[in-house]
C-alpha cells in the first residue's frame, strides 16, 4: 500500500490565512505541523512505498519544502493545470504501477484532520479486505450533525469482511462486520463494519440532512479512498476512457525536474475536469464504504477550526497575541501585533499582516464572497501575502509606493537566488544580518552587515547566501514598473529559467 496524497486545494473559505499562493493545507492550523505535513506522517508506517503528492506546478516549492522540513521523502507530480480529483488519482495509479506493481492506493486528502489516528489505522486495515479483492472503498464519516456542507453516502448491504474475500450479507446488518474487523473496530466504529453503497447524494438542505442523520444509513463523504491501482485505472477506462487516455499521454512525455515529475502541459490541459465520485464511484458497481468515526474534519471554515480547537473557560480560542474580556465563544487568530477584544460573542477575528477579517462566526461560510469580491475586483490580497515564500527563503513586501517598494528579504544558509535582471526596476540592498555574496555585473563580492550595493536598471546580478546562518536584507526597488514579473533569468537552482 501506498498513500496518494492530494495537495491541489485552494481553502478559499479559511482567507485571509488561507490564499491562492499559500492554501490551507500548508498551513499550521491545529498543532505543531502543517495540514500537508500531518498527510505525510499519518500511517506513515503502514505501507512500504514512499508516499505520491499530487499538487499545482506554483505550490511545488512549499511541498517540497515541507517534506524536507519533517524528514520525509516523496514523488511529487506537478500538476500544470489543475483538472480535479478523477484525473489526479490517475496520474499516481500510473506513476505507481510503472515498474510492474500493483499497490493498494490508500487517497488522502492533504487539507483534512484526523484527531483519533488509531481508529483510522484500524479502518484503513479493514477497507484493505475488501479493495484486496477489487472493491473500491470509500470512507464515510459518521455523522453527528445535520451538516449541509457536505455529501453524503447511503449504505446498502453489509459486507462480511474475510480473509478469502467480501460477502454480502444483506441490507440490515449492524453488528461488526466477522474476520480480520476486529471487535475494536467495530466499537470504536458505532458497531459498523463495512457496506455495498447504496448511492452518493449531493449536499442536502437542512430538511434533508436531518432525515439522512435520523436514519442512521447515511455517511459525509470524506473523500478518502482505497483500491487497487489498476482497478481503478480499469473502471476510469470503463466510464470516463476520455481521462484516462489524457493521463496516459501527459505521464508518457513526462520529465523529472529536481524532486518533481514534470508532466506533459498540452495533453493534460486537454483531459476533461472531473471528481472520482462523478467518474468512477457513482458509476461503479463495485463501490464499498466503511464508516469511519476518528475525529474527522475538513476544516473548512474558521467555525469547523474552532470546534475542534482547544478553548478556554469562555469557550474562546485564541492563537497569537490575544487580550479577550467579557467575550465568548470567539476564536481570534492574531498576527505580529497584539489584538484584544472586548464585550464579544460568536465573533471570528483573523488579524495578518495586510488583512483583517472580523465576521459572525455564523456567517464564516460566505468568506468565499469576499475573495470573489477581490478577484473581480482585481486585488492582489485573495491570491498573495504579503510575505512570499520562495525555495532560498522568502520576502516581506513592507511598504510600496507608485514608482518604490521596500522588502525584507530573508535567504536559507547556503541558498542562492537565480542570477537575473530587470527591465523597468532598480535595487538598492543593505544587509541588516548575515553576509551575502553578491554578483553585480562582471564583479562578485561580499556584503556584510550595515554595508550595501546598488543594481542599476539592466544590470545583470545574483545574491548567495554563503554563511551558515540566515541572511536578512532590506531591498528597495525604485522604477516606473515593480511587478514580479519583471524577471529574466539566465541561471536557477530551482529550474525557473
Amino acid at each position: 500500500m501506498l498513500r496518494v496524497i492530494l495537495a491541489g486545494g485552494s481553502g478559499t473559505r479559511l482567507w485571509p490565512l488561507s490564499r491562492n499562493n499559500y492554501p490551507k493545507q500548508f498551513l499550521k492550523l491545529s498543532g505543531e505541523n502543517t495540514l500537508f505535513q500531518e498527510a505525510i506522517l499519518r500511517l506513515a508506517h503502514l505501507e512500504t512505498q514512499k508516499p505520491i503528492v499530487i499538487c499545482n506546478n506554483e505550490h511545488r516549492f512549499l511541498a517540497a519544502e515541507q517534506i524536507n522540513q519533517i524528514n520525509a521523502s516523496a514523488e511529487i507530480i506537478l500538476e500544470p493545470v489543475g483538472r480535479n480529483t478523477a484525473p489526479a488519482i490517475a496520474l499516481a495509479a500510473l506513476k505507481a504501477i510503472e515498474t510492474g506493481n500493483d499497490p493498494l492506493l490508500l487517497v488522502l486528502a492533504a487539507d483534512h484532520l484526523i484527531q483519533d489516528v488509531e481508529t483510522f489505522e484500524l479502518a484503513v486495515k479493514a477497507a484493505q479486505t475488501c479493495a484486496q479483492q477489487g472493491k473500491l472503498v470509500t470512507f464515510g464519516i459518521v455523522a453527528d450533525a445535520p451538516e449541509t456542507g457536505y455529501g453524503y453516502i447511503k449504505r446498502g448491504a453489509s459486507c462480511e469482511l474475510r480473509e478469502d474475500g467480501v460477502k454480502n450479507l444483506g441490507t440490515g446488518a449492524h453488528s461488526a462486520s466477522r474476520g480480520i474487523l476486529s471487535e475494536e473496530l467495530g466499537n470504536r466504529t458505532k458497531g459498523l463494519g463495512a457496506f455495498v453503497v447504496d448511492r452518493f447524494v449531493e449536499k442536502p438542505n437542512l430538511e434533508k440532512a436531518q432525515e439522512y442523520l435520523d436514519s442512521g444509513e447515511y455517511y459525509w463523504n470524506s473523500g478518502m479512498f482505497l483500491f487497487k491501482a489498476s482497478r481503478y485505472l480499469a473502471e476510469l477506462e470503463k466510464f470516463f476512457p476520455e481521462i484516462l487516455v489524457a493521463c496516459k499521454k501527459s505521464m508518457a512525455a513526462a520529465e523529472s525536474d529536481l524532486d518533481f515529475i514534470r508532466i506533459d502541459e498540452t495533453a493534460f490541459s486537454e483531459c476533461p475536469s472531473e471528481s472520482i465520485d462523478y467518474a468512477v464511484m457513482e458509476k461503479t458497481d463495485s463501490a464499498v464504504v466503511v464508516p469511519l468515526d476518528a475525529g474527522w474534519s475538513d476544516i473548512g471554515s474558521w467555525s469547523a477550526i474552532w470546534d475542534v480547537s482547544e478553548k478556554d473557560e469562555f469557550n474562546n480560542v485564541t492563537q497569537g497575541d490575544v487580550i479577550a474580556f467579557d467575550s465568548s465563544n470567539c476564536f481570534v487568530h492574531g498576527g505580529d501585533r497584539l489584538v484584544s477584544i472586548l464585550g464579544l460573542d460568536d465573533i471570528v477575528i483573523v488579524d495578518t499582516k495586510d488583512t483583517l477579517l472580523v465576521a459572525n462566526k455564523s456567517h464564516v461560510q460566505a468568506v468565499k464572497k469576499i475573495v470573489d469580491q477581490l478577484k473581480k475586483s482585481d486585488r492582489e490580497e485573495w491570491k498573495i501575502y504579503r510575505e512570499v515564500y520562495r525555495p532560498w527563503g522568502k520576502y516581506d513586501s513592507i511598504d510600496f509606493g507608485e514608482r518604490y517598494q521596500v522588502k525584507r528579504i530573508t535567504v536559507k544558509p547556503g541558498a542562492k537566488l537565480s542570477v537575473q535582471m530587470h527591465h523597468h526596476r532598480a535595487e538598492h540592498w543593505v544587509v541588516v544580518s548575515g553576509t551575502a555574496s553578491v554578483t553585480n555585473g562582471e564583479n562578485t563580492f561580499l556584503v556584510s552587515e550595515n554595508e550595501s550595493t546598488y543594481i542599476p536598471i539592466g544590470q545583470i546580478h545574483a545574491l548567495e547566501n554563503p554563511g551558515k546562518v540566515a541572511l536578512e536584507l532590506i531591498e528597495v526597488q525604485t522604477g516606473s514598473y515593480l511587478g514580479e514579473d519583471d524577471i529574466v533569468r539566465f541561471e536557477d537552482n530551482y529550474g525557473r529559467v
